[in-house]
């Protein structure tokens, strides 16, 4: 348990953690709120209308990203979060108010929604990658996988109150919460130690350095497999919006408690994944694949459930491949790329993982209102598939060059003359903590 919390250890990582909780609470409780006002009191049941706004919303994270990831690699971190926040609370206060004064109309929710992706946009490669400045490198991998966490325990408890709360004062209450819960969040910014944070190197303003992240990208084959398993996932999978409300609406018949619910247990599973994310010293292609596969699979099972309960217990399932996807993809870019080149790979991630929604959100919800949202599963699914069979492709393209590389350090040694080989072998037998001994041992 103690190594599944250790970045926790960090004050300043504590601090963070707390706000960011309170924030996120709010965060989905709004995201809950919206759907269920979109479908049920703005429209007469229209998945497309729902499709339309999360393609407003996550859409800007492809249109700006060149630019949101230059500011994450260029400007103060901090600084830029607490803009970012600020902005994102102020516009869910101006959103209250107009559901509260009986004001709100659907075009209202599309341009807040477009508005409030901007400010996210800008948030979210700064918010991916500040966290290294929090902990040390040996704790990044936990701590983003906490971060998950915490995120995903908000998910579970939001749409849970968000739904209480819709059913007993209606969907005003849940923007007016979100809004002031962003004061948590720039709270805990302000009580940093500044002193004991651990700033990313930041890169330095070059003509072309907005493209820089393509470029690197572009030359690095296992963040393109990364990134194409992300979209695929992200743009047709990724619409659970879409899937718990029409599936709770139209096949299951509930009511908002019920909705809440079902948002609630597909938290549920991605926390549970996020906690087996934090239980791991270091995040691998292979759970990509596995991931992926349970993904489709969960897909799969929602959208053959013949009730409520085992539609929920599907949710989970779904839930926890979801998060093992976004979590390793996460770790493993973070990980692997160079720290001036974070913020730009995090855009990258963010862009593609979100930014498909545009596409596939509008499409999802399409088939939902012609196919049936069973269907609309069954698109998730596919997408799921797929990405697996990326993600294995890339797996055997990294045995192949793995196998390619021990071929040739055999075929070197074979073609030393006996005396060097003999020579090499002695050599590579002197472990590093005896060479250190020795060196000890006879200071000349």
């Amino acid at each position: 348990m103690r190594r599944i919390f250790r970045s926790l250890a960090s004050f300043n990582y504590r601090v963070w953690a707390a706000g960011a909780l309170v924030s996120n609470i709010g965060t989905w409780m709004q995201r809950a709120a919206q759907d269920w006002l979109v479908l049920t009191q703005l429209t007469n049941h229209s998945a497309s209308a729902v499709g339309i706004v999360m393609a407003l919303q996550f859409g800007p994270q492809l249109l700006l990203m060149p630019w949101t990831g230059f500011a994450a690699d260029h400007f103060n971190q901090r600084k830029l979060l607490m803009a970012t926040q600020a902005t994102m609370g102020g516009l869910a206060l101006l959103l209250g108010i107009l559901t509260v004064t009986g004001l709100v109309q659907l075009w209202h929710v599309y341009t807040f929604a477009f508005l409030f992706g901007c400010a996210a946009a800008l948030d979210a490669p700064v918010r991916q990658t500040f966290v290294a400045e929090l902990v040390s490198d040996t704790n990044l991998s936990n701590a983003i996988a906490l971060n998950s966490t915490s995120f995903n325990a908000a998910r579970m408890i939001g749409p849970a109150v968000a739904g209480l709360i819709i059913a007993s004062v209606g969907t005003r209450w849940a923007f007016l919460f979100n809004g002031t819960s962003f004061l948590a969040v720039l709270t805990s910014l302000t009580l940093l130690r500044t002193s004991e944070l651990r700033p990313n190197a930041r890169a330095h303003p070059t003509k072309g350095s907005v493209m820089q992240g393509f470029h690197y990208v572009w030359s690095r084959p296992d963040l393109r497999a990364t990134l194409i398993m992300l979209f695929l996932i992200g743009t047709f999978g990724l619409n659970f919006p879409i899937f718990i409300s029409t599936m709770a609406v139209g096949v299951f018949h509930t009511d908002a408690r019920g909705f809440g619910l079902l948002s609630s247990m597909m938290a549920l599973g991605t926390m549970s994944g996020a906690l087996l994310a934090a239980s791991r010293e270091q995040p691998r292609f292979s759970s990509l694949m596995l991931g992926s596969a349970i993904f489709g699979l969960g897909c799969t099972l929602a959208a053959l459930a013949p009730n409520y309960w085992l539609f929920a217990a599907a949710l989970i399932v779904i839930g926890v491949a979801a998060l093992t996807v976004t979590n390793t993809s996460n770790a493993l870019m973070q990980l692997s790329t160079e720290p001036a080149m974070r913020g730009r790979v995090m855009a990258l991630r963010l862009g593609v993982a979100l930014g498909g929604t545009p596409i596939g959100a509008p499409i999802v919800g399409w088939v939902a209102d012609h196919l049936g949202p069973r269907w609309a599963l069954g698109v998730g699914a596919a997408a799921g598939f797929a990405a697996a069979i990326v993600a294995l492709g890339m797996l055997s393209r990294l045995d192949g060059e793995a196998e390619h590389r021990s071929q040739e350090a055999r075929r070197s040694e074979v073609s030393l003359p006996p005396a060097e080989r003999a020579g090499d072998r002695m050599t590579r037998s002197v472990s590093p903590s005896t060479s250190l001994r020795a060196k000890r041992s006879n200071p000349l």
